[in-house]
């Protein structure tokens, strides 16, 4: 059994998100290789802070500290990796659950040092009791979940999911960590893509590492009702390509749409042929999940055009703001 130490961070902005925090951090605590320690990061909601630390101030193993960077979660997860002390850094929804069995798979590839990464997959919970008869799997990443296209097992990969993702602590050295103006902020549009640009950095800094994805990694994220809507999902695909827009602006075309190449011509058009076919065999929503592909396509196209103009008009830069550990302490 691995020997390598693992903080876990969650980072947790609502109060409407109590229960599943209370579940995300108990998961945690249930692992068979237990973490160090779980660290709650809250989002600038002195409410939410106060409460968590009343419940877990007899809890050694959790501890709860505020955002001490800008709002968002890149600077909340740089909160966390500043106070934590694991050789390895777990990233955890706070709307998710791990199988008990998660930490495990995550510390056993690390016995390679050029391994600076590892992710693992995410298994939708849909609200409704099943998954919408329109909603195609290739576009699971739209609710936070892992797609079908994705390589079964453990893999090499560009990037692992931000939700379900460790990094060795020293991959933090090489880049600093999640750069602000990618992903979300605290505005009502659902970004994404700052754990893409930071494994870009990381790869780009350290040629030989080695970034896996392990499918046995599993959490389960829970989706809302409200997201199992074709608005939710044209409103998130346009979000994807503006933030895929930001990522390229960042570390550049090649790099950032390296494997979005592959999934729009190859999964993308397998998936409409898969609905079509699903739909001559009167199986529900066959037609329906086609044209969502379609559709969620010419959505993200649209709003990477977007997202590249305003960003070139704008002269837009990245940066990765700095959380001092003294500062964290004090906060904490």
């Amino acid at each position: 059994m691995s020997t390598i130490d693992v903080s876990v961070v969650i980072c947790v902005y609502t109060e409407d998100r109590w229960e599943d925090i209370l579940a995300a951090a108990a998961s945690v605590r249930a692992q068979t290789h237990p973490a160090l320690e779980t660290l709650l990061v809250v989002d600038h909601n002195p409410t939410l802070l106060d409460r968590l630390r009343s419940e877990y101030k007899e809890t050694d193993e959790v501890r709860v500290l505020p955002n001490a960077g800008p709002r968002g979660l890149s600077a909340g997860r740089n909160t966390g990796i500043a106070a934590s002390r694991g050789e390895v850094v777990a990233f955890l929804d706070d709307d998710a659950v791990a199988e008990r069995d998660w930490l495990r798979r995550f510390a056993d590839p690390y016995s390679d040092p050029r391994v600076l990464a590892v992710g693992g997959r995410a298994v939708p919970v849909w609200s409704s009791g099943r998954r919408p008869d329109w909603f195609p799997e290739e576009f699971d990443w739209v609710v936070g979940c892992s797609y079908r296209g994705l390589p079964p097992g453990r893999v090499r990969v560009r990037n692992i999911l931000g939700g379900n993702a460790s990094f060795r602590r020293t991959a933090f050295d090489f880049v600093g960590g999640f750069a602000t103006g990618i992903g979300r902020d605290g505005n009502k549009r659902p970004m994404g893509g700052e754990e893409t640009d930071l494994c870009i950095r990381l790869s780009r800094a350290r040629p030989d590492a080695i970034l896996l994805m392990d499918d046995r990694a599993v959490i389960h994220h829970k989706v809302p009702e409200a997201r199992e809507h074709f608005g939710y999902f044209r409103t998130r695909t346009y979000a994807e390509g503006l933030s895929k827009a930001l990522v390229a602006r960042s570390v550049g075309v090649d790099k950032g749409l390296e494997s979005e190449r592959r999934y729009a011509t190859r999964v993308l058009p397998a998936g409409v042929v898969r609905g079509l076919r699903d739909q001559l065999l009167a199986r529900p929503g066959g037609a329906r999940r086609a044209a969502a592909i379609v559709a969620g396509v010419l959505t993200a196209a649209g709003g990477y055009l977007v997202g590249s103009m305003r960003a070139r008009r704008a002269g837009t830069t990245f940066a990765v703001v700095p959380i001092p550990v003294d500062q964290v302490e004090r906060a904490a």
